[in-house]
Parts: structure tokens; sequence; C-alpha cells
């Protein structure tokens, strides 16, 4: 089971991203944490509230209370702070305490409004910008990264191989209503923009996200905190395959902890080891892995398209 942690704002750099550190190395568990290291511009995400399914998950998942007023406001009546300089010592604590990091994105609402729409040139400033403070913080260049909201485009994957990345988990598998993948095969896989093989693996995340299940009724049963994490162990059971979970630092790290605390138990019960995303590439980095095209499409209670993993090419 690996454990993707997405870092979106200030207040779960500074609160989230601990909790989890504390709970993770309680259960000596691997984990990988993606950082946006620029500007927390939360507030900005408020213009999405003219797409479809945004105020049904609005109203399923109590961003105020997950996300916190003062951070709905970052970008709009307050400024934003620099996530990279005002919390370095945090992020440093994370790698002190033995887990992998790397980026999630500079600006985390710029990138996923955005990046689907620009060209190379905006999207490359952006990745560099993040790496530049990458290295700033850790003294080292960053090895991966995930995407903000599984937004990218081709220049950005491009950019992965420029960069060095052996590896990154920018997109989802496809699932169904039920939350079961669509395409059991589906996992780790290179790209393919078309007239290049790109040479990083990509990890996809595999499982829904708590965000995507709450509210939600499936197979008849509105899926609340009291009963979420038996419905993911159910997806997980019987450890046949290797799962990617994103979890984010805002959710599990702060009021959905304890429904954290449920799935990292059940998840050792069930016989997996929990790992890092350096720890899932030096597994399968010698396999030989299908090439799919870049794709896009939608995911069941997520409004909006993705990147998810297409079908391999023949």
């Amino acid at each position: 089971m690996v454990l993707k942690i997405d870092i979106d704002t200030y207040r779960g750099t500074r609160e989230g991203t601990l909790n989890l550190v504390r709970m993770l190395s309680a259960h000596q568990a691997g984990a990988t944490f993606l950082f946006s290291l620029g500007p927390d511009h939360t507030g900005w995400a408020l213009r999405r509230a003219l797409r479809p399914g945004f105020f049904s998950k609005v109203s399923r998942t109590s961003v105020v209370e997950h996300y916190g007023l003062k951070t709905l406001m970052y970008g709009t009546l307050l400024p934003g702070p620099d996530i990279g300089k005002q919390c370095a010592a945090e992020l440093r604590s994370v790698q002190a305490a033995g887990f992998e990091c790397g980026i999630h994105t500079w600006d985390h609402v710029l990138w996923q409004d955005n990046v689907a729409q620009r060209d190379a040139g905006w999207t490359t400033s952006m990745m560099r910008k993040a790496a530049a403070r990458f290295s700033q913080v850790y003294g080292v260049a960053p090895r991966t990264h995930g995407a903000a909201g599984w937004q990218m485009n081709a220049a950005a994957f491009a950019e992965h191989d420029t960069a060095g990345y052996a590896y990154a988990s920018d997109g989802r598998c496809r699932l169904n209503e039920d939350g079961t993948l669509a395409n059991p095969a589906d996992g780790p896989h290179r790209l393919s923009d078309g007239a290049t093989v790109l040479k990083h693996v990509q990890l996809p995340t595999t499982l829904p996200t708590l965000d995507e299940l709450l509210g939600r009724e499936i197979n008849g049963v509105t899926i609340s905190t009291a009963n979420i994490a038996d419905f993911l162990l159910q997806l997980t059971a019987g450890a046949t395959r290797d799962h990617v979970y994103t979890l984010h630092a805002e959710l599990e790290g702060q009021k959905l902890a304890p429904i954290f605390e449920q799935l990292l138990t059940g998840w050792k019960a069930q016989g997996y080891q929990l790992a890092s995303m350096a720890d899932y590439y030096q597994k399968v980095q010698h396999q030989t892995l299908p090439v799919c095209a870049i794709t896009w499409g939608e995911l069941p209670g997520r409004s909006g398209q993705l990147i998810v993993q297409g079908d391999a090419r023949a």
C-alpha cells in the first residue's frame, strides 16, 4: 500500500503534515509527502463555484470545516502565505523523520485551474519554480512529483524526463461507481505523448479518496465518517494487488485523522506493507510496463476532468 500525501495549504503544512508524521511513525509506515511550495491562494478556488458538481462536493465534504475559514480567504481578503518560505522548518522535519518528500506544485489553485490550457513555457516555468524552492529548502534536487488536482499537460509530463525524475504519480486509475477499479490491470505504466514514449514511470492512484466518498450513496448505503474506513478496507481486502492511496494533510491529517488511523491498522492487518512511492518504484522499475496515451476522464464523486490511465498501446 503506497501512501501518497498531498499537501495543498499553509494550514495543512503547519498542522496536518506534522500530525501525519506522528501517526505514520507510530505505525512504522512509509509514505511520500508532496508539498505545495509557493503561495497559498486557496481562496481563488471559489471561482470553481460555476463548475458542474462543485456545490454537491462542497456540501458533502464540509470544505469550511476541514480547511478553515481563514484558509478560504487566502488570495482574496487575505494575502496568501508563502508556504515554502514560512514552513521550511516543517518541510525539513518531515525528511528528518525519514519520509520521502517531493513536489505537489508551486501554487496549488493556479496550477489546478490553469495547466490543462497553458502552453509549455508557462508550465515549465511553474514546475521549475517549485523545483528551485525544493532545492532551497532541502539542499538537494527533487526526485518526484504528484500533480495538484491530478491536472497535467504534455509539456508537464515531458518536464519530468528533463528533470530526471524516474517516477511520479500524477493521475488516477479509472473507477466504477462503487470505487472498484474499472480495469483491474491498471497500475504502473509509462506514457506516450503521441510521438515519444516518456522515460519516467507513472504510479497512478488506485483507490477513491475520502472526499470522493463521503456523503455519497453507494449500493444503497450512505458513506459517512462512521463507515468509510470499512468501505475502503473492503476495496483492499485480500491484498491481491498493490494499491496507491492519496490522502490529504488537510483531511486525514486533521479532522479525519481517526479514519486514517483505522485505515492504517486495517491495511496492516490485511497484510500490506505501508510504503513510499520510492519503495514502489524499486519494486516495478525492471518490469515490462504498459505504455498508455495521455488521457483525461471523470471519476465518481469528483467534479471536472482529470488525468486518468488510458488504454495500453497495442
